[in-house]
Order: C-alpha cells, then sequence, then structure tokens
C-alpha cells in the first residue's frame, strides 16, 4: 500500500510540473518593439553597409478590391554605377514585380559615357527599357523604365549616350507621360538644359501648363537636385518652382546620396539618392525634415490607387526605413 501511496503521489507532482508558468529571466534583456508608423517613422542609422550582398525581402501587394485599379512601381537615385550595390538594388526591385521604374537621375556614372551607359544600366534593368539594344539579353515590349537626367549625365557630349540610349516622351530631356491614373512629369534640372532650369524658363513653362492640363488623380514630378534637402551639397534654390501651386502632388529628387522626406508647406518632398553610388553623410538638418536616413543602399516601393499613394523606402537587407501614405 504504501507503494502504491507514493507512486500516486509522484504521479500528482510530475503532473503539476507540466503544468507550471515560466517566467522570464529578468537579467536578460528582452528586445523592445517597435511600431513601423504610417506618417511619423523617423529611424536613424549611420552604421556602414554589410560587405555581403544580403537578400532582400519581397514586399507583397497591398491587397485592394479588384475593382479598384491599383499601380505598384519604383524609385531609384543615383544609380549608375555597375558593382554589388547596384546588383543589389537592382535585385530588390526586381523582386517587387513593379509596373515600371523611375529614376532620380545619375544614370551613369563616372561621365556618362556611351562605354558605360549598357553596363550600369542595360545590366540590370533591360528587361524595363524599350526599344533595348544592348548586350545582356531581350529588352521589354513596351518601355517601362523612365529615366531623369542628372548632372553626372550631361558631363560627355551634352548627354548624347543618355538620349542616344533612350527612347522617351516629348525632347526626352524633359517629359511627361502618364499610366493608368497617374501622370508624371521628368524634369531636366541641370544648368546645362538649353531650355533653361529656372521657374520662368521654357522648361518652367511647360510644367507649368502641363500640370494645368493634366486631368490625372496624380501627378508626381521626379527630378535630379532636390529643391530641399539636408545633404552635404547646398540645394539648388533655382529649382523651388510653386509645383503645389501648378497642381503637383509629390515631388521627388536625387543628387544627394542619402533618403529624406521632408513636408514644407504641407507639400512632401522627397531625396532618393541611395541607389548604387557612394553613400554621403547627413549635413545640417532643415526646416521641414522628417525622415533622414544614409546608411545603406535602397529603392522606393510606391503603391498606388485612385484614393491612396504610399511610398515606401527599403533597403537592400529589407529594412523599412520609411512609409508614408497620401489620401485623396
Amino acid at each position: 500500500m504504501k507503494r502504491i501511496f507514493f507512486y500516486l503521489i509522484f504521479l500528482i507532482i510530475l503532473a503539476g510540473c507540466d503544468q507550471r508558468t515560466i517566467l522570464p529571466n529578468p537579467e536578460i534583456a528582452l528586445p523592445a518593439f517597435t511600431a513601423f508608423p504610417t506618417h511619423t517613422a523617423q529611424i536613424f542609422n549611420t552604421s556602414l553597409p554589410p560587405k555581403e550582398t544580403p537578400t532582400p525581402i519581397d514586399i507583397p501587394a497591398t491587397a485592394t478590391p479588384t475593382s479598384i485599379p491599383s499601380l505598384r512601381f519604383a524609385i531609384i537615385g543615383d544609380y549608375g554605377l555597375a558593382g554589388e550595390p547596384l546588383a543589389a538594388v537592382a535585385y530588390l526591385v526586381n523582386s517587387w514585380l513593379p509596373d515600371f521604374i523611375l529614376t532620380t537621375g545619375d544614370n551613369n556614372y563616372p561621365l556618362g559615357e556611351a562605354s558605360t551607359i549598357d553596363t550600369n544600366i542595360g545590366q540590370y534593368f533591360h528587361q524595363y527599357i524599350y526599344p533595348y539594344n544592348g548586350d545582356y539579353g531581350e529588352g521589354s515590349t513596351v518601355n517601362r523604365f523612365f529615366p531623369t537626367l542628372g548632372n553626372h549625365d550631361w558631363y560627355s557630349n551634352d548627354a548624347e549616350a543618355y538620349l542616344e540610349y533612350f527612347t522617351l516622351p516629348g525632347n526626352e530631356r524633359y517629359y511627361q507621360f502618364s499610366w493608368d491614373f497617374i501622370d508624371f512629369f521628368a524634369i531636366d534640372s541641370d544648368w546645362s538644359e538649353p531650355d533653361g532650369n529656372r521657374e520662368n524658363s521654357v522648361q518652367g513653362e511647360w510644367l507649368k501648363n502641363a500640370l494645368a492640363q493634366s486631368n490625372a488623380q496624380w501627378k508626381i514630378v521626379t527630378i535630379h537636385h532636390p529643391p530641399f534637402a539636408s545633404g552635404t551639397r547646398e540645394p539648388m534654390l533655382v529649382n523651388r518652382w510653386p509645383y503645389q501651386e501648378w497642381g503637383a502632388d509629390i515631388v521627388i529628387a536625387g543628387h544627394d546620396h542619402h533618403y529624406e522626406r521632408l513636408i514644407i508647406n504641407d507639400f512632401p518632398y522627397f531625396v532618393n539618392g541611395l541607389g548604387g553610388g557612394g553613400l554621403y553623410d547627413i549635413g545640417e538638418i532643415i526646416s521641414g525634415s522628417e525622415v533622414r536616413f544614409r546608411g545603406n543602399w535602397g529603392a522606393q516601393l510606391v503603391e498606388a490607387t485612385t484614393f491612396e499613394i504610399t511610398l515606401t523606402f527599403i533597403t537592400i537587407d529589407g529594412e523599412m526605413i520609411d512609409s508614408f501614405t497620401i489620401n485623396k
């Protein structure tokens, strides 16, 4: 009887062990969870990028009813330098399966020459370009690559290599194109632009009129030199045109090799210059700057419907730096 009694006591104790609550060790610091806000993300990371090319993440499409048209596109800037950083950016962008790609300039480092342009661009993005006559495979059946001129593209023979390589609307230096419910306006901010880079120039008058005539749900302007930025370079004051007054919804620039979101007089400006060139320091932070980052290369993923547009900057290792949504 004693053996039976002690055996029953042992079973009861064993069952009690299975039901116990395990408390955390107070000596082990648990990582804090940081929510990723839609409108107020501020992450300041000045660490150097990893030596090895990481595997980017695939961002799933935003779920929308099938009756609501949607677009997904990518924006890269200051990217045109063949090598591991650009290869990682291209891999990231391609993983999103974008409808098309925009650039904010400096498509062909270092001097915008014909001898380097296919290596710097076609090697990574030929499947978006039409017509494509380079050495890296087949191009697209329709053009899905829309660059903006940068100062490095102008360095050789007045941007001849750029203008020969791409087939773009208008005069190809500055132009407009439409994709479903969005109108895009690529501006040439360089001093070499024959039609000027000031508000009252021929180019400025063209943009003013083109924006006024557009009936698109969204109007996005891409430009190389940022009208506003906290970079180490001086912003181009002559490019502070009245974009909002003329009807634009967003202005996206490059030139400074960092990422930044600024809200100036309730209007959004972006600096997107981490596409593959060298990484620059952040300079004096200007009023209106809400998010700044220079720690790694990356690109912007843009997802849009007729009533909402979200711009998210993601690094080549999959870190979401900033996400900003505008509603109409």
